[in-house]
């Protein structure tokens, strides 16, 4: 069975990037077998719900977890669709249900970078093996699904400096097309203190990426991490429980970086999300 769920939208201006800043958690209504978003779905946006208790939850086909509360979470990306299915089903596998929701489909900007090394614009053969190497590392330390609830508890910024790149912008670097930027660029100089936004643990240390350079990756639970890169020193260690708020890093300009600035990333596994989004509408509960 599907059941189709219709809202009304609001003009966005292809100028209106920061309009999209809404919708990014959303209550539920749970019902018998199902449920209904009381917003507007975005891409990039992160989704925490619960439905009825004992239901099992699948998004676009892909299973999700569910605790014993109903609690459940999943990420739409920077090109999720105009459309996504939610299914339903008892813990048995029977009656299955359908639900379709619209996802507001944004407008990104073009961002001209000149500056950066050109080895990390075209990479030399030779290092080819070490990039493969650590994009698997990263992979590694997104992929972990663990139950603990430390995003529920909110975000806050790392530092407070200039907005300085966004998420979703077109990158061209050096005059060559390169892959989308998928975080939220704070300019602050070298040395600055970076501070943890939620509370979380260690899953990635690395001081000197090729393309990121100092790079930490800090889980939250349920497949929510946040990544921190271009740092100049990395104060954590694997397997380390981080508070909200502790020092965890400082501001550096390594890897594919013009300049000192901290590139901060929210992902929902390997889905990228965005932290303006993130922030908006999963403010700290500490603040």
């Amino acid at each position: 069975m599907k059941e189709y769920l219709k809202y009304n939208y609001f003009h966005v201006g292809a100028a209106c990037f920061r309009c999209t800043l809404i919708a990014t958690v959303f209550c539920l209504v749970s019902s018998a077998y199902g449920f209904k978003l009381q917003d507007t779905l975005t891409q990039g946006s992160l989704v925490v719900g619960h439905i009825a208790p004992g239901l099992k939850l699948e998004f676009m086909g892909r299973k999700i977890r569910v605790d014993d509360n109903g609690l459940y979470v999943f990420g739409l990306g920077r090109n999720a669709p105009p459309e996504i299915t939610l299914t339903t089903s008892s813990t048995l596998g029977d009656k299955q249900k359908n639900y379709i929701f619209p996802v507001l489909q944004r407008k990104y900007k073009e961002e001209q970078v000149f500056g950066v090394p050109q080895k990390t614009v075209t990479p030399p053969i030779g290092a080819l093996n070490r990039i493969r190497k650590e994009a698997a590392e990263v992979r590694l330390a997104r992929s972990k699904d663990t139950k603990i609830l430390d995003f529920l508890s909110g975000f806050r910024m790392p530092l407070e400096g200039r907005i300085t790149g966004v998420y979703g912008s077109r990158r061209v670097y050096n005059g060559s097309s390169g892959n989308p930027h998928y975080g939220l660029d704070i300019a602050a100089p070298v040395g600055a203190n970076v501070y943890a936004p939620a509370p979380g643990i260690v899953e990635l240390v690395h001081h000197d990426m090729f393309y990121s350079g100092g790079t930490l990756i800090i889980n939250h639970g349920y497949g929510v991490s946040s990544t921190f890169i271009h740092l100049s020193e990395v104060l954590l260690s694997v397997g380390q429980r981080v508070k909200k708020g502790d020092l965890i890093a400082k501001v550096g300009a390594t890897g594919r970086a013009t300049g000192p600035h901290l590139d901060w990333r929210i992902n929902w596994f390997e889905v990228r999300l965005d932290p303006e989004l993130v922030l908006k509408r999963l403010p700290s509960a500490d603040d």
